[in-house]
């Protein structure tokens, strides 16, 4: 498993970038705004960070994103000026070797799959603490296989 990103939800994106970019030092690496979503994402990662995944500083990535790079994602929903304490918090991101194995052996062990993997690609669960885990397929997305393909959602995620 690959660390990918944490997910914060941010209602002001220029004080925001003030804080993470100006205060803590990250750098702004991609950004996609989605006009029929009205939402951006913008993701961050730290200098060192950015070296120690074999990048110069400066790089940036118009499209998908380099394995490696740990990032905080910034969504900002256009429609959306503030948050409640703890609404903010998105989810963490994780890449799997094999999502449709690792939804099992969760289920297995208990846990319910919140979005299951129908695409063959992303998947959703919660901790015990619910926390909102995203599961994201490693490589190219899988064949959607049942009982995924027609699994429905469970709750929230």
């Amino acid at each position: 498993m690959e660390y990918l990103h944490t997910m914060v939800r941010v209602g002001d994106v220029d004080a925001s970038l003030r804080f993470y970019c100006d205060g803590l030092g990250f750098k702004e690496v991609r950004r996609v705004d989605n006009e029929a979503g009205r939402f951006s994402l913008i993701f961050l990662a730290t200098p060192d960070d950015i070296k120690r995944s074999g990048f110069d500083e400066d790089t940036t990535f118009s499209s998908g994103l380099p394995a490696g790079l740990p990032m905080i994602e910034l969504t900002h929903n256009w429609d959306e000026v503030e948050y409640d304490e703890g609404r903010n918090f998105g989810h963490m991101a994780f890449r799997v070797t094999d999502v449709f194995a690792a939804c099992e052996r969760l289920m297995q062990m208990g846990y319910t799959i919140n979005r299951p993997p129908r695409d063959g690609y992303m998947a959703f669960v919660r901790s015990p603490d619910n926390i909102s885990i995203e599961l994201l397929q490693k490589g190219e997305r899988q064949k959607p296989v049942e009982p995924w393909a027609s699994m429905k959602n469970t709750g929230k995620w």
